[in-house]
């Protein structure tokens, strides 16, 4: 005896519903007055993504996500000699990307969902949600702490110290 089958979402079902997951990011920063040096000293990323089957590697995914998302907030920036076109820190030596001594305390809360329509077990999509809001949660933060409102990443010190404050 053989039986196969095929579980996959129902047509009219996706039409008539959204079932994606969605987040919040929250960033804690602090901001030296005189040097323009920011530090984020906390994020906390709210989830919401249906059912979490495997809340370890799940939570992992996300502090993943929120890594990189500090990193290109604050750190990371491709150098490009606009004379020749070469990228002037073409490694990891020379490419600044967040280490341990740039994370503090992050936070990662599951939104406890229940979502039937999304698929048959309630699942869905962890993929890079723990990126998406965390860099426009550090401008955010930094213009709290300082006034400056900063529209291009990376946000280093000496955009901080050059930029006008905003009423």
């Amino acid at each position: 005896m053989e039986e196969h089958a095929k579980v996959g979402p129902d047509m009219m079902t996706m039409r008539k519903f959204a079932a994606y997951t969605h987040s919040v990011v929250f960033v804690e920063v602090r901001v030296d007055d005189e040097l323009g040096v920011a530090r984020v000293t906390r994020v906390v990323s709210a989830i919401a993504a249906g059912r979490i089957l495997n809340p370890k590697t799940a939570r992992s995914q996300i502090l993943g996500g929120v890594v990189v998302g500090l990193g290109a907030a604050l750190h990371e920036e491709g150098m490009i000699d606009h004379r020749t076109g070469r990228i002037m820190n073409p490694n990891i030596a020379e490419y600044h990307v967040p280490a341990h001594a740039d994370v503090e305390d992050i936070d990662v809360i599951f939104v406890d969902e229940d979502d039937d329509k999304a698929s048959p077990i309630g699942v869905k999509g962890l993929g890079e949600i723990g990126i998406v809001g965390v860099a426009a949660a550090v401008s955010n933060a930094i213009f709290h702490a300082t006034g400056k409102r900063i529209r291009s990443f990376p946000i280093t010190l000496d955009k901080i110290l050059t930029a006008e404050a905003q009423q």
